[in-house]
């Protein structure tokens, strides 16, 4: 036998009954079509940029013939004898010369982006606006229309083709986008913290290095590689700033001048496999750091946003 069937109870008097709308169609297809034509976009851009990257590794490996020849084909004898030959022709020396500049700049960038960008985000004083808006503007500045007077400025200062002249430069370059990034991230921390650690006797100093930025790890990361990038593959300002002055000046080349400088000394006798090895070399330590730390990247930049 069938089950009965119970009637529904009737709505209460005095309430309204709402109906439900029949949608004409089921939109499952519509998603199915945005997914499948994000995925092709995402493929699409996958394959822009690792096909040009297998091309410049693969391509170290050839001889000048092999790539004249056929550019897609595939090395026929796989030897690392042309990094050797690279590192041997000045990318050892260019390579240390960023390592040593960055090493100090990247830190130094991250303590006094991060300090600024705490006080104009915690803090209420006059000018406080005036002083965000300005590292926002410095964000936007070409640094092209800066470098005939940070040349002068630079060379007033004696500092010509030094470590520390170029360490100065690049930490006032990243400044800017380094408070506009954090200062928007010091502002999502929660206040109630701030004050009970004020409350508890800590001064503004420990309640900066020891509360307020470990819990801005996340951005921190995030902002440290983003200067990592840009401090590594910046061209302009080595070049301005980073020319031996007289004979006697030592050549402090950093990698994207020594990748100019190693074209320029081949002259008529070319050795490309050198040069993309070089590039090669030059690439390898960017892709680690960013493969390495990719999740951070990742929680930095939506922590922020989910907080």
């Amino acid at each position: 036998m069938s089950a009965p069937i119970k009637e529904s109870a009737p709505a209460p008097a005095g309430r309204p009954v709402t109906k439900v709308p029949v949608r004409p169609g089921d939109r499952r297809g519509e998603g199915v079509v945005l997914n499948v034509f994000s995925h092709g976009f995402l493929a699409l851009w996958a394959l822009l940029i690792v096909l040009p990257l297998l091309w410049l590794v693969l391509s170290s490996f050839k001889t000048d013939t092999q790539i004249g020849g056929s550019a897609f084909g595939w090395p026929e004898n796989w030897t690392f004898d042309v990094f050797a030959r690279a590192w041997d022709k000045g990318i050892g020396d260019y390579f240390l010369n960023t390592v040593i500049v960055l090493v100090f700049s990247v830190p130094l960038t991250m303590l006094f982006g991060s300090m600024a960008a705490y006080v104009l985000a915690r803090y209420r004083f006059w000018g406080n606006r005036l002083l965000y808006y300005f590292f926002v503007a410095g964000a936007m500045f070409p640094v092209f229309l800066a470098l005939v007077p940070l040349f002068f400025m630079v060379k007033r200062l004696d500092m010509l083709n030094t470590y520390q002249g170029l360490i100065l430069v690049y930490i006032a370059y990243s400044m800017p986008f380094t408070v506009f990034f954090m200062h928007a991230f010091f502002r999502t921390l929660p206040t109630a913290v701030f004050e009970a650690a004020i409350l508890d006797g800590a001064s503004h100093t420990r309640t900066f290095f020891q509360v307020m930025l470990p819990m801005a790890k996340p951005g921190l990361i995030s902002v440290g590689i983003f200067n990592t990038l840009g401090q590594w593959n910046q061209f302009i300002l080595p070049t301005v700033l980073m020319q031996p002055q007289s004979g006697d000046d030592p050549e402090r080349y950093l990698l994207t001048q020594g990748l100019i400088q190693l074209q320029q000394q081949q002259g008529y006798a070319s050795d490309l496999p050198v040069l993309f090895a070089g590039v090669t070399i030059a690439m390898i330590p960017m892709l680690v750091v960013y493969l390495s730390f990719q999740r951070q990247v990742q929680a930095g930049l939506t922590s922020a946003t989910l907080k």
